[in-house]
């Protein structure tokens, strides 16, 4: 966890708008740009020596205050915290034993679940699990995409924080034999956060995941998702028609959602009424309607897809389509005149293609309809603090590895091999992993005349390939690509696209 500077209480900070960014024998202060400067007084008294002050935006405040207080702070939903330094001294506060009709024994698991929270939002986790077993009880978190362990503890603390996070969600802490889902809204700092969480009964008691929703996260742009500039110009073309549909493709965790809320934003211009039909609604987009799957109630993809068609939208967006009566009032929304945005699970795109005839598509209602598939991955960046250049043999390895794509393409650059592929070493900025967030890759199948003709006359995956990546890349080249700008290393790129590699000229 992130050292916290010898500074003012969470809530002076947060209410005042004065943060410390640095402290010697004068203290290097940041004030909020519209807080009021007396506060610098106070702060002067409390440390005792002379202020230098640097006036700050009140974004740029609002970031430092989370990031200096991440350990420390986590409110809204619960009061300011005062959490020691790090996640073994919170699970050493509970008690050996504990009385569960003493209300008193539940501060220290609070504070450790807040500090599970807390830590999984500075460092980036999507998800927290909570897993118990006979011996013991692991909690990990997914940092880019890979799970890593955060805490083991004994397993009789288990219900404990079972049954605490359930209360946080509703749930009902009664019932242990079915499994149960639910939300809880929560800020650190400025940072508004949303917690999904599930449980489900298991051998050794109920395991509980908690995926963590950062709602900046709602609000990125297309540029923001770092396409290549041919695949981000495809999906614009394909965003401009007034019908058809768009699909995004790949695994779950390939951020395809996060690419889906990024094209509703490109087209929320206040002039298209847009609908979604979602399971779950991830992220709350002021302007859109949206609507959430309750299979409970009998509100599916399709029911959901069949109702909204009613209420006049332009642009539609399903949050998935897993069966055919959703792929058939899709594909009739799409021809009625509506701009149709979903995902699909297959491995690349012209795979999406096979799927939908696969669930009763017409191929000539398909070639009619289809306007673009796009394939992605996530593979996780190098950390720039610490990785290393390869060179010698590995470098020569390593390239025959990349496959012959890779040699052409290093020649091509005019780049010296040795500064342009990297190993991953491990330092205290990234965790001592050697990876510090996620870049995406792409494939964009799009589909031209030609296209349409083999999608209409019903040609293979191979057949469609061919056409529509004679001259684009697909997503192999992109990872092999990364690799060679530095961005990743060889392993994480055969990681998660060895197939793609092993398809298209490499491994």
């Amino acid at each position: 966890m992130s050292e916290a500077l010898p500074a003012f209480a969470y809530g002076f900070a947060k209410h005042q708008g004065v943060v410390l960014l640095a402290l010697g024998e004068r203290a290097r202060v940041g004030l909020r740009e519209d807080a009021d400067p007396v506060a610098l007084l106070e702060a002067r008294r409390s440390l005792g020596v002379e202020l230098d002050v640097e006036v700050l935006p009140r974004a740029a405040f609002d970031r430092r205050l989370s990031e200096l207080y991440a350990d420390a702070a986590l409110a809204g939903g619960a009061s300011e915290l005062d959490l020691p330094g790090d996640l073994d001294a919170l699970a050493g506060d509970i008690p050996a034993t504990a009385d569960l009709l003493d209300a008193q024994d539940d501060a220290p698991v609070i504070r450790l679940i807040n500090g599970l929270i807390a830590e999984a939002a500075r460092i980036g986790a999507s998800d927290i699990h909570i897993e118990p077993f006979e011996s013991a009880l692991v909690v990990r978190m997914r940092v880019d995409g890979v799970m890593r362990e955060a805490l083991r503890l004994p397993g009789r603390i288990a219900p404990l924080l079972v049954s605490r996070v359930k209360v946080m969600a509703r749930l009902d802490i009664a019932e242990k034999r079915l499994p149960q889902d639910g939300r809880i809204g929560l800020a650190m700092g400025s940072k508004a956060l949303d917690v999904r969480v599930s449980t489900l009964p298991a051998r050794g008691g109920e395991r509980v995941v908690m995926r963590i929703l950062d709602k900046d996260q709602g609000t990125l742009s297309l540029e923001g998702l770092g396409m290549q500039p041919a695949v981000l110009d495809a999906l614009r073309r394909a965003l401009r028609v007034p019908n058809g549909i768009v699909l995004v493709t790949g695994p779950t965790g390939a951020g395809k959602t996060t690419t889906l809320y990024a094209a509703l934003a490109s087209l929320n211009d206040g002039r298209r009424n847009i609908l979604t039909v979602e399971d779950p609604v991830e992220y709350a987009i002021d302007g859109v309607g949206q609507t959430q799957v309750n299979s409970r109630v009998g509100m599916s993809f399709a029911a959901g897809l069949r109702a909204i068609l009613r209420q006049d939208p332009d642009v539609v967006m399903v949050g998935e389509v897993r069966d055919p009566e959703t792929a058939q009032i899709a594909v009739q929304a799409s021809l009625t005149g509506h701009l149709v945005l979903s995902t699909v699970h297959t491995n690349d795109a012209p795979g999406a293609v096979t799927r939908l005839r696969d669930m009763g598509i017409e191929p000539f209602l398909l070639a009619s309809s289809l306007r673009l598939v796009l394939a992605q991955r996530l593979l996780r960046r190098l950390c720039t603090a610490c990785r290393e250049p390869m060179s010698g043999e590995t470098l020569a390895s390593a390239l025959r590895l990349l496959g012959d794509g890779a040699r052409a393409d290093a020649r091509d650059s005019g780049a010296a091999a040795h500064a342009t592929l990297y190993r991953a070493t491990g330092c205290a900025q990234c965790s001592h992993t050697g990876y510090a967030g996620r870049l995406g890759i792409h494939e964009a199948l799009e589909v031209d005349e030609r296209i349409r003709q083999l999608i209409g006359a019903g040609a293979d995956e191979d057949v469609l390939a061919d056409a529509a990546f004679a001259r684009a890349g697909r997503l192999g080249d992109a990872a092999r690509a990364a690799v060679l700008r530095g961005e990743t290393t060889l392993e994480e790129a055969m990681r998660v696209t060895r197939q793609e590699l092993q398809d298209h000229g490499g491994v």
